[in-house]
Formats: structure tokens, C-alpha cells, sequence
């Protein structure tokens, strides 16, 4: 069952717990990233924990070893359920990470879904996202990281490539939403009927006129997008 992730991506605490007592009994999953963190820190996490709420910390840990580690082990102590990190970091930070215990779970961040094959050319006229994310994902199952993150339009080559695993996927933007700076995308019912474990969803709930509404017709499309997975009854 796809599970929905808010993402919190405000300036300050009031408006987080406004949306926090908003999206009450609807959604019980939220992101809390690099600005509301750096703005807020400790105290957002804690603000989202009074609410009963599970937190994913999304600060994309990318840093030597120790150093992640040291952030990881942070992490755990504020209660967050999961952590982000760059699997480009490379094998001894995945490794460093993964022994702090006990730990959150580690979700490994592929390639961002604002970048396209242009971006890639950095690393190579020949170079492709797909190609550089899948290199990615694989270093991610030998460093034992327990998710990955990449765009909706990798999971699939990435689920045989890895022969499964779990998968996180932001660039989720329900029909007629405006992209933004999001570059490759899916909508909420397309994500779950390829049977995405978490899609982050931000802006389309949180700046909408009326969140809960938004957040209800979110999880009506993975409900839709469930009935149209393969083997769905």
C-alpha cells in the first residue's frame, strides 16, 4: 500500500502546526526538510512529534564519514523514523551510517527530480540520469541502505535492476498541478499502481486553499491507482 508523505516545507513552527492540526487523522507521515529544519531545527521535529505525527527527516546527508554518522545518530535521538542521504557519498559513508545503532531507517537519494540527461552531462557527454541512478541504487543494496529515493520514472527499471527493495519518490504533482521546479514527474494514482512504497507530496497540499481537501483527493488517487496495479482484484 502506498503511503502518503507530507512534506513541510514552511518557514516557521506556527505554520507547521497549523497544517500539522489540519491534516490530523488524515495523514500521520511528514517530511521535514532543509528549510524548516534549519530554521526551526530540534523544535520541528519535537512540534511534529507532540502530534503523534512520524517524521522523515530529509536533510540529504552528504559529508565524510564520521561526520554522517555523528548526524545519523542525531537523528535517531530526535525520534526521526527515516533519514536522507546521497548514495554519491560514497561506500564508507553508506557503511558509517548504516552501523550507528540503533538508527533511523536510511533512505538513499539518487539523483534530484529537478535535474534532466543536460544536468547529467557533467559527468560524461554519454551520461544519463537513468544510467547514474541505477550505478547509485546498486551501491545503496550493498551498503545495506533500507530505501531508495528516486524520481517515479526510475522505479521500475530500478525494482528489476535491484530485483525489488523499497522506493521513496518526490516529484509526485497530481493532474494540473503546477510543476514548479520539479522536472520529471508522476501523478499520486500512476505512483501507486506501480506500487511505490512512499510518495512525498508538498506544495499541492500544502499551498492549497483548503490542505485536507487536497490531502483527501491525493489519497483518493492512490486508492484509484492501487485498483489499476497488476494483479489488483
Amino acid at each position: 500500500m502506498t503511503e502518503v508523505i507530507v512534506a513541510l516545507d514552511v518557514g516557521s513552527l506556527e505554520q507547521e502546526r497549523e497544517l500539522l492540526e489540519r491534516l490530523r487523522g488524515t495523514i500521520g507521515f511528514f517530511k521535514i526538510g532543509l528549510q524548516l529544519f534549519t530554521a526551526h531545527g530540534r523544535q520541528a521535529v519535537e512540534l511534529a512529534r507532540r502530534h503523534g505525527a512520524r517524521v522523515f527527516l530529509d536533510l540529504k546527508l552528504h559529508d565524510i564519514p564520521r561526520t554522517v554518522a555523528l548526524a545519523v545518530r542525531q537523528a535517531q535521538n530526535l525520534g526521526a523514523e527515516s533519514v536522507s542521504l546521497h548514495l554519491s557519498g560514497g561506500a564508507a559513508m553508506l557503511r558509517s551510517a548504516r552501523e550507528v545503532s540503533p538508527r533511523p531507517k536510511l533512505w538513499g537519494v539518487t539523483m534530484l527530480t529537478s535535474l534532466t540527461d543536460a544536468d547529467a552531462k557533467v559527468f560524461g557527454a554519454e551520461a544519463r540520469l537513468k544510467g547514474i541512478a541505477e550505478s547509485l541504487a546498486r551501491l545503496g543494496r550493498r551498503e545495506g541502505v533500507d530505501a531508495t529515493i528516486c524520481s517515479p520514472l526510475e522505479v521500475e527499471a530500478l525494482r528489476r535492476a535491484l530485483g525489488g527493495g523499497t522506493f521513496v519518490t518526490p516529484g509526485i504533482r497530481p493532474a494540473g498541478a503546477e510543476l514548479a521546479d520539479q522536472k520529471r514527474v508522476m501523478s499520486p494514482e500512476q505512483a501507486a499502481a506501480l506500487g511505490v512504497d512512499f510518495i512525498v507530496v508538498g506544495r499541492p497540499i500544502t499551498q492549497a486553499p483548503d490542505p485536507l481537501r487536497a490531502a483527501q483527493d491525493v489519497l483518493a488517487a492512490v486508492k484509484a491507482g492501487h485498483s489499476k496495479a497488476p494483479g489488483a482484484p
